[in-house]
C-alpha cells in the first residue's frame, strides 16, 4: 500500500464526485460532491484525494478554524466502497496526522463523528484520538496532540 494525497484538479474531480460508501453508510458522511463544494465556497478547507499509488480509493479533508485560534481538524474521511475493509482508513488517517505535523508543526487535531458510527470510532482511536466528551453539530468531538 502506497498512501498518497493529491489535489483535487480538472483531471481527477469527477471521479472523486463518483466513490461512493456503503448505503448504510450514508448518514455518516457527505456525498464528496458536498464537500467540494463546500470546499470551493467556504474558507479554509482543504479536500485532497486518496490515492494507492495511481488508483483513487478514498476523500479527505481538514480544515483550520480561524475562530478557534486556529485550530485544525480532519472534517471529512470517506473510502470507497470498493476498497473499505484493506486498511486504507487508517492508512490514510495516519498520513494525515504526519502531513499535519510536518506542515503545521505539533498541536491539538480534532475531528468528530456520530455517536451511532461505531467503526469511526473504533478507527479514530486505534490511531490515538481521545473523545473529549464536548459535542458538535450532534457528533462526539475527538482530539489528538500531534
Amino acid at each position: 500500500m502506497n498512501i498518497l494525497f493529491k489535489e483535487i484538479n480538472n483531471d481527477n474531480w469527477e471521479e472523486c464526485f463518483n466513490l461512493k460508501v456503503f448505503k448504510e453508510q450514508e448518514e455518516f458522511v457527505a456525498p464528496n460532491s458536498y464537500s467540494l463544494l463546500e470546499a470551493h465556497y467556504g474558507k479554509n478547507l482543504f479536500p485532497l484525494a486518496i490515492y494507492d499509488d495511481d488508483i483513487m480509493v478514498g476523500f479527505i479533508m481538514y480544515e483550520i478554524d480561524e475562530e478557534d485560534d486556529n485550530s485544525m481538524a480532519m472534517c471529512r474521511l470517506m473510502i470507497d466502497q470498493k476498497h473499505q475493509k484493506k486498511g486504507y482508513g487508517r492508512a490514510s488517517v495516519l498520513k494525515l496526522l504526519d502531513f499535519i505535523r510536518e506542515k503545521y508543526g505539533k498541536m491539538p487535531f480534532y475531528t468528530s463523528f456520530e455517536p451511532e458510527n461505531k467503526v469511526a470510532e473504533k478507527l479514530y482511536e486505534s490511531v490515538g484520538f481521545k473523545k473529549t466528551g464536548e459535542v458538535l453539530y450532534e457528533e462526539l468531538v475527538a482530539k489528538i496532540d500531534l
